[in-house]
């Protein structure tokens, strides 16, 4: 075996090998690295540590970079830990910080160890050891070697007492109860006098103050102190940051702090210093005036630089501030509006999100006016971040900001038909929200759908398809607002609607339905008043009064069997086709709409239908439905055979001619089944809180089965459907107008078959392949190409334009009220899910407890006194700091001499004590003695704490031995 193992340290290849062969493998690097596995995992078994030292090192390396797991090696870094070579030792510490994890089972091995190597002598292997521990760190090795952390927290070399104190912030993590043992110590390295330490120790307390920042709020003395006397750069921003977070717990530490943290802002070079300082004043200290024009010229200086960065950071610091001091934005609205041209997108970015920032009701069709041209000049990522951020801001709060929504709706249809838009999901969402809460606008809303929908480019577009979705809903939804719903029947079927997705589709033929009804009722309605007339005789009016008006298909470039058919028809686009349940209306009067709601529009006119007009239309929607029933998508094939079937039933039962006889025989029974679809359509939606199925109470007896196995029992007299019900082909077509037409089945092809499956299980193996519908769709990219970037001098037209829409003015006098806007007690807002507890909650009970006593945990004992002792007790002196004496901590001394003795009486008898014995109890008894003649406030928080309920867990018997 030693012959072998020298033989293998002899040939072996080393990392530098190993690097050297990946490099010349131009082909079949994979194939060398499985060889190269294959000789490590051999190597790794050698009894010799070179050999085994090695292997570990190239497998480590081809771990980081190939993301090979390294796991079947975890024995072998632990024999190698122990290696008494200080340079196989550290390739074992590296090769377990990049490899163990808490689950790894060879952790309980390496306490030991640890504990070994940070008792070391060695500082380099101590070094070692902390590194490791810093990022392997579990709750069993944080509990079992924190009494080495503590010891190493107060060792006399400086590069060994550094790295110890930034593993307490890992141990404090994994073990909240270690903060009782280490914590009074790392307090006392607040005062060392070395850079090194100071920074070391300000850097962990600012990780554990942003966590949790009121416990560590008595330590705000210290904390001031080397805010006013360190200058070191690097600490004064993390005091800075600490300060920031403590300042709005405390407002007298606010009013103490803010001068110190100016005169830094004003004498210092260094710019992230000095940003530091303008990011605690507008964060913490905005309520300070002098304080923040200061900052705000600072910011103003940052805006100028040449460099990118500082331009970032001072537009950040003026977002921040911009809520509370609108005037310091509107002072640097010339430089705001020019990074809106910026190389730098993040620049861009946050001058965006600034202009937003002073977005109000006076000022918003302005400024989105003025944004949404800069967005035809932008490149597309931008250009969508412009319609994010007009979007988001304008539905904040319920559209709270929104005067005029007839104005709004028209901004999403000019949105709608940039070429970058991608946001139609938002879009689409805004739409059908207006629509359903505010009333007013619907009939602003079926406009700018009606003219999405006729526009045959905008099919080809896939980004704004939701959008098309939603003008095909308000569209159908609201049909009594619509100018021509012949028109709007002819958009929703024209022939390249093929190019929308299968579920888009389906809402079209939804709204082809709600259309149909519509006119069908209308239909019905005025040729009872034609045959009855209430006021007057039948009048023929002029062909010339039966066209369309001249405007009607203004901007309509419809495929073939377009909207010339139904001139031809005596349509009358000046007459609204508004549904009615009464006969006899007095025309040109308001009336009531299928919504419940009134309009005041042009009524439906004696010859706004007529029988060739409605049949043609019938006619029409065959021919554009007939091809959908062979689709395999199960949404546009059940509703094309819904729209017709229905078709089939009314058909028949329409006039062919004017005869009193014949309209009063057909028309009844037309009219009972158009009403009743009429009927279903009619009903009013609104908007439905987010929070509204979480309140619908859960029945007792409600017991759901996988797949809803128990529908037969559930309902036995429901027959499940048979595949031949679901069948795609229908031998029974009939002849209309010389266009085939499917007819329905018959009543005997319609009963399904006897099988015992559940309805869903059925459906997912009939249409398994559809739930999941895929997102890509051969689309035509023929929609308008975008807009070329335009140069630089741009920037100061959009100045020129922007710079009325920043300035405050007066609330101008809007021509009419804002419409009523339906709101929701509750439910408009997602509801905030408060976190669960975390080990943060215990750290800080922790922390709270050393910093203002304990009398559960530390019992004194007696030793015999030393320098060292004599030193430990001046740092405890500045430990105990309660709230109420915060201010005068900080008062530079005038009453130094009062607090520093209450403090000497109260921690006169606490001493380290390093061996537990049989006179513990008296020494606690001595201790209780002097505790009753300490200072009176000593007392008050010892009561605060017996109130208190105890919520700390049971420590080992090793850690109370090292606290002091």
């Amino acid at each position: 075996m030693a012959g072998s193992s020298i033989m293998d340290t002899l040939f072996q290849r080393t990392l530098e090998d190993l690097i050297k062969g990946l490099r010349l493998q131009l082909i079949g690097e994979s194939a060398f690295i499985s060889k190269a596995m294959d000789e490590i995992r051999r190597e790794i078994k050698s009894t010799d540590p070179h050999t085994k030292a090695n292997a570990l090192q190239k497998l480590s390396y081809l771990s980081s970079l190939y993301f090979y797991d390294m796991s079947f090696a975890a024995f072998h870094v632990v024999e190698l830990m122990s290696s008494t070579r200080f340079v196989h030792k550290r390739i074992a510490y590296h090769a377990a910080s990049h490899s163990f994890r808490d689950s790894t089972p060879v952790l309980v091995l390496i306490t030991n160890q640890l504990r070994k190597d940070l008792s070391s002598t060695n500082e380099l292997e101590v070094s070692l050891a902390l590194d490791c521990l810093a990022r392997i760190a579990t709750v069993d090795l944080a509990r079992d070697l924190t009494p080495e952390i503590f010891t190493l927290l107060s060792s006399s070399k400086v590069f060994v007492r550094k790295k110890a104190i930034g593993v307490v912030l890992r141990v404090f993590e994994k073990y909240p109860d270690a903060a009782r043992v280490c914590f009074k110590r790392l307090v006392e390295n607040l005062e060392s006098s070395d850079p090194q330490i100071v920074s070391a120790v300000v850097g962990v307390f600012c990780e554990l103050a942003s966590k949790d920042p009121r416990s560590y709020l008595p330590l705000a003395p210290e904390f001031y102190k080397i805010l006013v006397d360190s200058k070191n750069n690097w600490v004064l921003i993390k005091v800075l940051k600490i300060f920031a977070k403590l300042a709005p717990l405390e407002p007298r530490l606010a009013n103490r702090v803010v001068e110190p943290v100016c005169d830094h802002m004003r004498r210092t070079g260094a710019k992230s210093l000095m940003f530091e300082c303008i990011r605690t004043v507008v964060t913490s200290f905005a309520e300070y005036d002098l304080a923040v024009k200061l900052a705000v010229e600072k910011i103003r200086e940052l805006l100028v630089e040449d460099d990118p960065n500082l331009k970032y950071l001072a537009l950040q610091a003026l977002l921040i501030v911009a809520p509370n001091h609108s005037w310091a934005v509107l002072d640097n609205k010339e430089l705001v509006i020019k990074f809106l041209n910026d190389l730098d997108p993040n620049i861009k970015l946050e001058s965006l999100n600034l202009v937003m920032a002073m977005v109000s009701d006076n000022n918003v069709v302005e400024i989105s006016r003025v944004l949404l041209n800069h967005a035809l000049k932008s490149d597309p990522e931008f250009c969508n971040e412009i319609l994010g951020s007009i979007l988001l801001t304008c539905c904040r709060n319920v559209y709270e900001i929104i005067i005029d929504f007839d104005w709004y709706v028209s901004l999403l249809g000019e949105m709608s038909r940039i070429p970058h838009c991608q946001k139609g999901d938002e879009i689409e969402k805004q739409l059908i929200d207006i629509c359903m809460r505010v009333k007013d606008v619907r009939p602003e809303l079926v406009r700018m759908s009606r003219d999405l929908l006729i526009d045959p480019a905008l099919l080809g577009n896939p980004f704004i398809h939701r959008i098309l979705s939603a003008a095909a809903w308000v569209s159908g939804e609201y049909v009594e607002f619509s100018r021509n719903p012949l028109e709007l029947m002819e958009a929703l079927l024209q022939p390249r609607t093929c190019l929308l997705p299968p579920s888009i589709k389906a809402v079209y033929i939804q709204s082809s339905f709600k259309v149909l009804v519509f006119c069908l009722h209308s239909y019905i309605v005025q040729t009872e008043i034609m045959v009855f007339p209430p006021y007057h005789s039948n009048v023929v009016l002029p062909d010339s009064e039966l066209g369309y008006e001249g405007d009607c298909l203004e901007g309509s470039e419809l495929e073939t069997n377009n909207a010339s058919n139904f001139e031809e028809e005596g349509f009358n686009s000046r007459v609204l086709s508004q549904s009615t349940t009464e006969h006899s209306v007095d025309y040109g009067k308001e009336i009531n709409g299928p919504q419940g709601q009134t309009s005041s529009l042009p009524s439906l006119d004696c010859n706004a239908f007529t029988d060739d007009s409605v049949m043609k239309m019938l006619d029409k929607i065959v021919v554009a439905l007939i091809p959908l029933t062979g689709s395999h998508d199960v949404e546009i094939l059940d509703r094309a055979r819904n729209l017709l079937c229905f078709i089939e039933l009314i058909k028949e039962e329409l006039p062919k001619s004017q005869k009193e006889e014949s309209v009063r025989r057909g028309e009844k029974e037309a009219y009972k089944i158009v009403e009743l679809m009429q009927d279903a359509f009619s009903d009013e939606l609104g908007p439905v809180s987010v929070t509204a199925q979480e309140r619908v109470s859960v029945p007792a007896n409600l017991v759901l089965k996988e797949n809803l196995g128990d529908l037969d029992t559930v309902l036995p007299d429901v027959q499940l459907s048979s595949l031949d019900s679901f069948s795609l082909e229908s031998p029974l077509l009939v002849e209309v107008g010389g266009v085939t037409k499917q007819t329905l089945q018959n009543k005997e092809e319609l009963e399904p078959r006897n099988e015992s499956t559940s309805l869903l299980s059925e459906h997912r193996k009939r249409h398994g392949l559809y739930y999941l519908p895929s997102q890509k769709n051969d689309l035509s990219n023929d929609y308008p190409p975008a807009n070329d970037l335009r140069s630089q001098d741009d920037a100061e037209d959009l100045y020129m334009l922007t710079e009325q829409s920043l300035t405050s003015k007066k609330k101008p006098n809007n021509p009419k009220a804002r419409p009523v806007v339906v709101k929701l007690d509750e439910g408009d807002i997602l509801p905030i899910t408060s976190k669960p507890g975390s080990k943060n909650d215990s750290l800080s009970d922790a922390v709270r407890e050393v910093l203002l006593g304990s009398e559960t945990n530390i019992s004194s004992s007696q030793n015999k006194p030393s320098d060292r002792t004599s030193h430990k007790s001046k740092g405890k002196e500045k430990l105990n700091v309660d709230t109420h004496e915060l201010e005068e901590g900080l008062d530079l001394g005038k009453h130094d001499h009062k607090i520093s003795s209450s403090r000497k009486s109260k921690h006169q008898h606490v001493k380290e004590r390093r061996h537990r014995s049989s006179g513990d109890v008296g020494d606690q008894r001595n201790g209780e003695g002097k505790k009753k003649s300490s200072h009176r406030h000593s007392r008050h928080k010892s009561r605060q704490r017996t109130d208190a309920p105890s919520s700390v867990t049971p420590q080992t018997q090793v850690i109370p031995d090292f606290l002091l």
